[in-house]
């Protein structure tokens, strides 16, 4: 193992053995002797599930590597696996560093003790010395910020005490490794800030992070990579935003046609042929030149559209224009401009939404709307075979950059609440330079600034 890998996954396997019924495991115990003395071939009273198959892959040090999969799809498995507090059917995992681990918070905590004897046992636990824990055991209570229940009983906690608490713990071991299992959630608004915060200190210090995470945005702000698991599977590893949007397609795909998808996300392009596609992207009509005026650049088109299964409308056309009508993806700060895209609906649907979202090459999300502030509000009713054009008029405030716009159709179908089609990354559009431009980050939020020569008393 290199000594730039901070952890090594070669074909791991994790097998449960299930019984239909208790006595069927006593059965597996005996049986299968008593037929092999005699010569006949054993019989299995269980049957096998397999929660990781053959799964591969290596996290470099100072990486941060995403994972992302429909709920029973390995992920917990995996990172249980990797901490040690589960045994591998087959294949290996090493790892190079601490390992710190936010998995099931709290529950290594016993309900008599204190929360000052837990945070000895916990840190103990996650190997820290006596002294270590000594000298970190401010900062711990400071970031739990449950004043003075510290010094009761954890059975006295609300959940959200103690899982704040088990957080501090284990946050504050100065970790080579961090891995966490949708543990970024917990507490209130602020606490969870302050949760990130730290999470992008340790990423900062050069720490090694591997989580799991259904939130999107959290995946793609947060991480370098990402690996999309189903069924125990690796079925794809690359880029955040090419991963997020093979995750939403398989899990939005209808039942009938989630193989079919599955099998497309595997054939889908790598990691690497996507970052060479983003690279592409951005060097598209880099001349040099500050040009002021909107226009369409015809080679200026997204080659990481994602096309979800259509279950009751179909989107097309999907555009861009200015406000004399003419199509355009090169826009100015500060001007208006439309989105536009067709909808042909194939069944019948009620309560339908239509919506618009911008986002950054990274995937983050900029902002967007909806054509109603709740299905109540929407649009009643989408006969077969109607079609609608829909019209979202924005204001660029964005400074210059690539980015690209999300269109989608939301309603009621067969008495079921559904994206009734979803096309990511559906327009992409350039922002231009701006001649003299004192405005910095992302969105343009108007700034002046004024400047006062002062006397210092």
């Amino acid at each position: 193992m290199s000594s730039e890998i901070a952890i090594e996954v070669k074909k791991l396997s994790k097998c449960y053995q299930i019984y239909e019924q208790p006595r069927d495991r006593l059965k597996q115990f005996i049986l299968p002797r008593l037929q092999r003395s005699v010569f006949k071939q054993p019989k299995q009273y269980f049957r096998e599930f397999w929660a990781l198959k053959d799964v591969s892959f290596e996290v470099k040090k100072g990486e941060t590597v995403g994972i992302v999969g429909r709920n029973g799809s390995g992920k917990s498995t995996l990172l249980q696996m990797i901490c040690g507090t589960l045994n591998p059917t087959s294949g290996s995992i090493q790892t190079n560093g601490r390992i710190a681990a936010l998995l099931e918070l709290g529950s290594g905590f016993n309900p008599e003790f204190s929360g000052r004897e837990n945070v000895y046992l916990n840190g103990a636990v996650l190997g820290l010395t006596r002294q270590e824990i000594d000298s970190r055991f401010d900062d711990i209570v400071a970031f739990a910020d449950i004043g003075n229940f510290i010094e009761q009983p954890v059975k006295t906690y609300s959940s959200g005490m103690m899982v704040r608490l088990a957080f501090a713990v284990a946050i504050n071991v100065d970790p080579e490794i961090l891995i966490v299992d949708e543990a970024l959630s917990v507490g209130d608004e602020l606490f969870q800030r302050k949760c990130f915060a730290r999470i992008e200190a340790i990423r900062a210090n050069g720490a090694t992070i591997l989580f799991v995470s259904h939130s999107g945005s959290q995946i793609v702000e947060l991480c370098d990579r990402a690996l999309l698991m189903d069924s125990g599977e690796r079925l794809a590893d690359g880029k955040p935003k090419k991963i997020i949007g093979l995750y939403q397609k398989l899990l939005y795909a209808p039942m009938d046609r989630r193989e079919e998808v599955r099998e497309q996300i595997i054939g889908a392009i790598s990691g690497e042929q996507h970052e060479r596609e983003l690279q592409e992207q951005k060097n598209i009509g880099s001349s040099g030149s500050l040009v002021l005026n909107d226009f369409f650049d015809p080679h200026l088109q997204p080659k990481s559209t994602i096309n979800y299964e259509e279950r009751g409308a179909l989107i097309s056309r999907p555009q861009l224009f200015n406000l004399s009508g003419n199509k355009v993806n090169c826009l100015q700060n500060g001007e208006f401009y439309f989105f536009k895209y067709n909808v042909q609906f194939t069944s019948d649907a009620t309560n339908v939404l239509f919506g618009m979202l911008i986002k950054t090459i990274s995937g983050v999300e900029l902002g967007g709307a909806v054509s109603a502030s709740s299905l109540r509000k929407a649009l009643p009713y989408a006969s077969t075979g109607s079609n609608y054009q829909v019209e979202f008029r924005f204001q660029c405030n964005l400074n210059p950059g690539l980015y690209f716009v999300n269109a989608g159709v939301y309603g009621i179908r067969n008495g079921e609440e559904v994206y009734l089609h979803r096309i990511l990354d559906a327009c992409m559009f350039r922002v231009q330079p701006r001649v003299d431009c004192l405005i910095s980050g992302l969105v343009d939020f108007n700034c002046t600034h004024q400047i006062h020569a002062c006397v210092v008393e």
